[in-house]
């Protein structure tokens, strides 16, 4: 990691509002998901039902190496990856698996930035993305373990010009209605009285 000086002001507040979105509840289920399509653990020293925790967490994926192995499972195609320690080849892997995830189909505004992992500055949207792939993988047909919720699909409708010009013809009930009563002879309140001041 870089060696950033401490933030203050601004600075300082937009790292603590970043902090304080993360859900440990959240991180826990894309490691035990993340776990169960690799095959082996992300932190050998942690127990499997206790969350690693920010600091664990990012330790664990810094390298960008298991994130790579977990795009490979899920993708089905090969994502290229290196074991050295050098910051610039682990930068590399965490780039790699970003360009597969979008290569599946991932969004561009669920996807982190590789500093938000390798500099971790942004934990909480590392979560999200591997939340987002494992929602990807099951709208893909994938039959492995599952992450969150199916991702939505598109219901588009087709209307014929016939539907389309007879729903021009249709007063909604939010506009009203323009049968029965008027307005001619309404009056609310008692009617004002001027009176003049003539002497």
């Amino acid at each position: 990691m870089a060696n950033r000086p401490r933030g203050y002001g601004l600075t300082a507040e937009v790292k603590g509002k970043m902090a304080a979105k993360y859900e440990i509840e959240k991180e826990q289920e894309a490691r035990v998901w993340m776990e169960a399509l690799v095959g082996e653990p992300l932190d050998a020293n942690a127990s499997p039902s206790e969350p690693l925790g920010p600091d664990a967490f990012y330790a664990a994926l810094k390298n960008g190496t298991y994130l790579c192995k977990v795009a490979e499972r899920v993708t089905g195609k090969k994502v290229k990856f290196n074991n050295m320690n050098m910051a610039f080849k682990q930068m590399e892997n965490i780039s790699n698996f970003l360009s597969a995830c979008e290569a599946y189909g991932i969004a561009k505004t669920d996807l982190f930035q590789t500093v938000d992992l390798y500099e971790n500055q942004n934990l909480w949207q590392v979560v999200c993305t591997i939340h987002a792939l494992g929602r990807k993988a099951q709208s893909k047909g994938f039959d492995g373990p599952v992450l969150g919720p199916k991702e939505s699909q598109a219901n588009r409708r087709e209307f014929t010009q016939e539907q389309l010009a007879a729903g021009q013809n249709v007063i909604g009930l939010q506009m009203g209605s323009n049968e029965g009563a008027t307005q001619a002879g309404q009056s609310f309140g008692k009617s004002r009285g001027i009176m003049g001041t003539d002497k």
